[in-house]
């Protein structure tokens, strides 16, 4: 028996020596299967931008753009679920998030956290375009319409969403619905996802590697300052190349490494890699990943020192992410068993019960500083 992937036998035309190479003997032999995607243009045309959402989302990029110019001393606060897997309960979650963000809005920037793709460290669930059932039927047409239909839904509300761009495709089926964009830690070292940075209409957050290192992420918010020239698919599904004009309100995320980055002397050596860099002195904290050790409760510690480092005066911190969802922790899927709604499938999150007092903490600690 051959040991080659693909038996030649099959591949050959039948009754004809001279026939055409079928080169299907040496290209594709890993593919399993290709199904249709479904064009940007046609989801865009059935779930189209209402002139509220439009105003909405340029608004809070202008927002978010004016804190990372030191135009603005408010605090942008990206808050929400890990991942995005239930419908209804991001709504629900949103409808909570809405009024709060409202009465804080002297102090805070608020961004709904909606993200639909999940990098993993080997396998498992990659979010809800890639898997929105949840069942290993990866039904991403169904995925993307979904997707969709949520961030509508959510800035229907009056909320902006902020979201992680990990397929280089996808932002051209939800891109012009997201207020923020973060480039995950797994990516930022990726000259494909700086050039997508380079290009997208919003705010983008670099996160430092997963080492620690806040060089990389340095680098990337330089590399995304500057034009690039590359490849992609347009909104039509075709192949283009496309050229960027760079994006000025890139910034750096500190999420721990090895040892956490949140405090003072942390902030402070960030900003000394930007300095040298001729960047701007402005971090983003993220309360989660390495930073709380991945315990879901330290993220209230962390958020904790964050205050009082705003409360002190430090102008250098311009945004903070958090982890919650409705309720706290998170759960497993398992066969046959239905999954407790509000509950996160993927990192554990607070709940909204420890998520309304750090949020307010977080605004007085602003309003503190600005009375200094």
């Amino acid at each position: 028996m051959s040991s080659s992937i693909d038996d030649p036998a099959h591949d050959r035309e039948a009754g004809d020596r001279d026939a055409t190479l079928d080169t299907t003997r040496i290209d594709d032999v890993r593919i399993a299967a290709v199904r249709a995607l479904v064009s940007p243009a046609v989801i865009l045309d059935e779930l189209p931008v209402t002139p509220a959402i439009e105003a909405l989302v340029e608004a809070s990029r202008t927002r978010i753009g004016d804190v990372l110019q030191g135009r603005d001393d408010r605090l942008v606060v990206v808050v929400g679920p890990c991942s995005i897997h239930d419908f209804d309960a991001a709504i629900a979650y949103a409808q909570r998030l809405r009024p709060l963000a409202g009465e804080l809005a002297d102090a805070l920037v608020v961004v709904m956290r909606v993200y639909f793709e999940k990098p993993r460290t080997t396998v498992g669930w990659k979010g809800f375009i890639n898997d929105p059932r949840l069942d290993g039927s990866f039904r991403i047409n169904e995925g993307l319409r979904r997707a969709r239909e949520l961030l509508l839904a959510i800035n229907a509300l009056g909320l902006p969403a902020g979201s992680e761009f990990l397929d280089l495709l996808s932002p051209q089926y939800i891109s012009d619905l997201i207020a923020w964009g973060a480039i995950g830690a797994r990516t930022t070292e990726s000259q494909s996802h700086r050039q997508l940075a380079s290009g997208l209409s919003c705010p983008v957050g670099f996160k430092n590697g997963t080492d620690g290192s806040v060089q990389v992420a340095a680098d990337a918010v330089l590399a995304a300052a500057a034009p690039h020239s590359f490849m992609g698919m347009t909104k039509m599904g075709v192949a283009a190349i496309f050229e960027t004009r760079g994006n000025a309100d890139g910034h750096v995320i500190l999420r721990g490494g090895r040892v956490p980055n949140y405090d003072a002397a942390a902030v402070e050596a960030a900003c000394t890699v930007l300095r040298r860099a001729g960047l701007r002195e402005q971090v983003m904290v993220d309360c989660s990943h390495a930073n709380s050790a991945k315990q879901h409760r330290r993220q209230i510690d962390v958020a904790a020192d964050l205050a009082r480092q705003i409360e002190g005066g430090e102008r250098r911190i311009v945004g903070v992410m958090v982890e919650s969802h409705l309720l706290e922790g998170r759960q497993d899927q398992r066969p046959g068993q239905p999954l407790v709604p509000g509950v996160s499938i993927t990192d554990a999150c607070l709940g909204w019960s420890d998520t309304e007092p750090l949020l307010r903490a977080l605004a007085q600690a602003v309003r503190t500083r600005r009375q200094r």
